[in-house]
């Protein structure tokens, strides 16, 4: 009888140690609302924000993370293009003999601001072609393994985003630091997506470049306060 109460509390404790923390019962980004069952916090950034409930399986869940980590990245990419292209733009033209792609009040081309026709059709077309090679890559990575799969197998684990691209060792070998780098990498990447937005909107409202109008946060501190 010992030896049967010492395995049944044994058992005890090991199904204790393997129980996974309850999970909220509400959702971090708006208490009021319950959490989405699907967001468990498997994922760097999940704060069950989820309000029009868009994810109704695990597959849509790993798709729109995939989606959302590839906005993320591009839009990172433009928040830093969009401002040095106002800034170096017309220096660079000069020097090659070349006509600025800003307009006459220094404002990019884009879909609000006109002005796509003057960039040439051969540097479209390769950003077309590379893009569509990285996003056929995703899908099929994404659409084709075994999106059931959880971190539990890290042999077969699919991380939405993870093209196994870190040619300079940056990414962490740990998993808390892994996590770590994921959330800065999807903050980041979401605070990106808000700006671009809002230089759009900003520069199609005032008919000013971002940089004009705002120069204190992209020249130095004695030029933008003058």
């Amino acid at each position: 009888m010992t030896y049967l109460n010492e395995a049944a509390m044994g058992t005890q404790t090991l199904a204790m140690v393997n129980t996974p923390p309850s999970l909220p019962k509400y959702s971090q980004s708006i208490p009021f609302l319950r959490r989405p069952p699907l967001l468990t916090g498997e994922f760097a950034g999940d704060v069950g924000f989820d309000p029009l409930n868009l994810a109704k399986n695990r597959e849509q869940l790993v798709y729109m993370r995939e989606a959302e980590v590839k906005h993320a990245r591009l839009a990172m990419l433009a928040a830093a293009g969009w401002p040095t292209s106002e800034l170096f733009d017309k220096p660079l033209a000069a020097d090659f003999n070349l006509a600025p792609a800003l307009d006459s009040t220094d404002r990019v081309p884009s879909l609000l601001n006109g002005g796509m026709d003057s960039i040439s059709p051969l540097w479209w077309g390769f950003c077309l072609g590379l893009t569509a090679a990285i996003d056929l890559q995703g899908i099929q990575r994404s659409r084709y393994s075994d999106v059931e799969i959880t971190q539990n197998d890290d042999e077969n684990y699919y991380l939405p985003g993870d093209y196994g691209f870190d040619p300079l060792k940056f990414y962490p070998s740990d998993k808390e630091g892994q996590m770590r780098m994921q959330l800065a990498e999807i903050k980041h990447g979401r605070l990106s997506m808000i700006a671009v937005t809002g230089f759009a909107a900003q520069e199609a409202v005032s008919k000013v470049g971002v940089v004009d109008e705002t120069p204190v946060f992209f020249e130095p501190i004695h030029l933008g306060l003058s």
